[in-house]
């Protein structure tokens, strides 16, 4: 039976999820079933059992454990999920624990997409996922990331 990988939330519903690794086949089953066809890893390696549900395509964007992502690795991001949702199909984020890394790429969405400050994305962020978002580094990333884009 499909199960739901730990922390799993919806950014937004049908297009973006966040998570904790997904360390069971029902884990991906799970996605599959809502819809959620493409897996961005921010891990240093793949998670366990990735190639047991061929409908879940798993993208590796490698970002150390508690550091910030570099602009370029937050436009691949979103170019993966913007490539995805244009085809209706929904994405999941996700690192070790899906707070840090994972936060910190959902907070870049939300600046880019609903065109608010860093500040109000790490607010956003925090609210449905707490915890989200863990050193200043990674704080920093979103912010520049805002004027970055402006």
């Amino acid at each position: 039976m499909a199960s739901a990988p730990h922390n799993f939330s919806w950014i937004e519903p049908n297009k973006l999820a966040g998570m904790a690794m997904p360390r069971l086949p029902a884990h991906y089953q799970y996605l599959y079933d809502n819809g959620i066809h493409h897996l961005v890893t921010l891990c240093e390696r793949k998670p366990p059992y990735h190639d047991t549900c061929p409908g879940v395509k798993i993208h590796h964007i490698k970002i150390d454990d508690f550091c910030p992502p570099s602009f370029e690795q937050i436009k691949r991001f979103l170019a993966i999920v913007e490539e995805a949702n244009a085809r209706a199909e929904g994405v999941g984020v996700h690192c070790l624990h899906g707070f840090g890394r994972t936060g910190t790429m959902l907070a870049c969405y939300l600046v880019k997409s609903k065109k608010i400050t860093g500040v109000d994305a790490i607010e956003e962020i925090r609210k449905i996922r707490h915890g989200s978002i863990e050193t200043r580094e990674q704080e920093k990333s979103i912010i520049q990331f805002h004027h970055h884009i402006k």
